[in-house]
């Protein structure tokens, strides 16, 4: 059993690792891909938001796909899957092309992680799960850090197409090693909920392209807020349809629980207001400040350094606090931090820009671990799939969500700026401090807590 059970963390290692590498390594990099693709860099977000909403998209079919053909057989077809993304990336030669593969990509990404999950939970004994989840969690920390530096690395030495390249010896390993070490399970499995899947997809897929596609030259205004609505008719369809269905493919009964719903939102507040930094960081130093790309990829670390050192004393800062207290100060931080940014400029010393990325970064880690755990923590066992599954779409759509706002906002100060014959950089300040605002509403949602709220998780 030690052996499966080093052989399974290792495998989720693996999967972490590739996913939350390649969810950071692209933003570094946008710029020399834009340059090779005779792109604005400005209009490169969507190879981004592909990526994140491909993920969001697919994660609700992950149990049903691996219940049906096994887990061993989709872990290896999502694997697979990647790889070949990752190869259609590298060989893009516009940005549809790039957008496409991406989605690809998505796919791939959108089972990896669950499936392996599933396996663990199956085969690990529970006294031996923790350990198992902890060595796999290092490796995901190590995908943030890494991921802007090697990608900032490999454009500076190297071209854009080696950050895809990457994925390929590093997938037909994990395909050999899973055949080795993962068992197959399966079990019974229900009808898949189609029509609910359709509905929640264009839900999904409308809001966000609606959104990014606004302020694209290519595309009527109009038919951009047609999009848009097409989405938020989706998702109102999907309601009504889940709300009848006896088997809904995300079940809404996990709303009727206070702290879910509280959390899911103040998920979504804290991707608007944060998560478009990692996006427009790289972008502000490469355009305005001329930075090198792998000195972006540096400047970037404490993020990520500062995010997994927080880890260790936010139970501690929860106890001390409370879940309230402690979300409603970490809210005036992170408005503080990314509203700092509008801020910076190409003479702000080394040590300023360290000292304010670690701040956002640890901000963003003690709210990451504040809002996942409150959020399921007062679902019962029949719920508790629905919401983690809910959970972790929320978390990747809040991704597209913050980056496509980001860049519409962009894009809208830009072309109101350049009227003014002001310089990029008044965009980007804008654009950071609308951003940061959402973290009142991150505020406002946190106060609607209780004070008692989340106290049996940290006893």
């Amino acid at each position: 059993m030690k052996k499966n059970y080093l052989g399974l963390a290792w495998l989720a290692a693996l999967a972490f690792f590739m996913q939350t590498l390649d969810a950071t390594i692209l933003n570094t990099a946008l710029p020399a891909v834009a340059q090779s693709l005779h792109e604005s860099p400005l209009n490169m977000q969507l190879a981004v938001i592909s990526y994140a909403l491909s993920v969001a998209l697919f994660i609700p079919l992950s149990a049903w796909l691996a219940d049906g053909f096994g887990t061993l057989n989709v872990f290896r077809f999502s694997l697979s899957v990647f790889v070949l993304g990752s190869v259609g990336c590298a060989m893009a030669t516009d940005l549809n092309t790039l957008v496409l593969f991406r989605i690809i990509q998505g796919f791939g990404g959108a089972l990896m992680t669950p499936v392996v999950r599933l396996t663990m939970l199956q085969a690990i004994p529970k006294n031996q799960l923790i350990h198992a989840w902890n060595l796999a969690a290092v490796a995901g920390l190590l995908g943030p850090i890494l991921g802007p530096i090697l990608g900032g690395w490999l454009v500076t030495y190297a071209t854009w197409h080696w950050i895809f390249l990457i994925n390929i010896p590093i997938g037909l390993a994990g395909i050999a090693y899973a055949s080795w070490q993962m068992p197959n399970f399966r079990k019974q499995r229900g009808k898949l909920d189609f029509l609910g899947f359709g509905l929640f997809a264009s839900g999904l897929v409308g809001i966000t392209l609606g959104l990014d596609l606004i302020n694209n030259q290519h595309v009527a205004w109009g038919w951009s807020v047609a999009l848009f609505c097409l989405g938020v008719s989706g998702f109102a369809l999907y309601v009504r349809h889940a709300k009848h269905h006896s088997t809904p493919l995300l079940s809404l009964q996990v709303f009727r629980v206070r702290t879910f719903h509280l959390g899911l939102l103040s998920n979504l507040a804290l991707r608007l207001c944060g998560s478009s930094v990692p996006f427009l960081l790289p972008l502000l130093f490469q355009l305005q400040f001329h930075f090198s790309p792998d000195k972006v990829g540096w400047l970037l670390a404490p993020i990520a350094l500062s995010s997994i050192f927080t880890k260790s004393f936010v139970t501690p800062l929860l106890r001390h606090l409370g879940y309230r207290h402690t979300l409603m100060l970490s809210a005036v931080g992170i408005l503080g931090a990314v509203a700092s940014m509008a801020w910076l400029n190409e003479h702000s010393s080394l040590w300023t820009m360290v000292i304010l990325f670690a701040i956002y970064g640890t901000f963003m880690s003690i709210l990451f671990t504040a809002i996942n755990t409150l959020t399921i923590s007062d679902l019962d066992e029949q719920h508790l799939s629905s919401g983690s599954t809910l959970l972790s779409v929320t978390q990747q759509l809040g991704i597209g969500l913050g980056i496509a706002v980001a860049s519409m906002l962009l894009s809208l100060y830009h072309h109101a700026f350049q009227l003014q014959n002001a310089p990029l950089q008044s965009a980007f300040n804008a654009t950071f401090i609308t951003c940061a605002a959402f973290g009142l509403l991150l505020l406002w949602l946190s106060s609607r807590l209780k004070p008692t709220d989340g106290a049996h998780l940290v006893k």
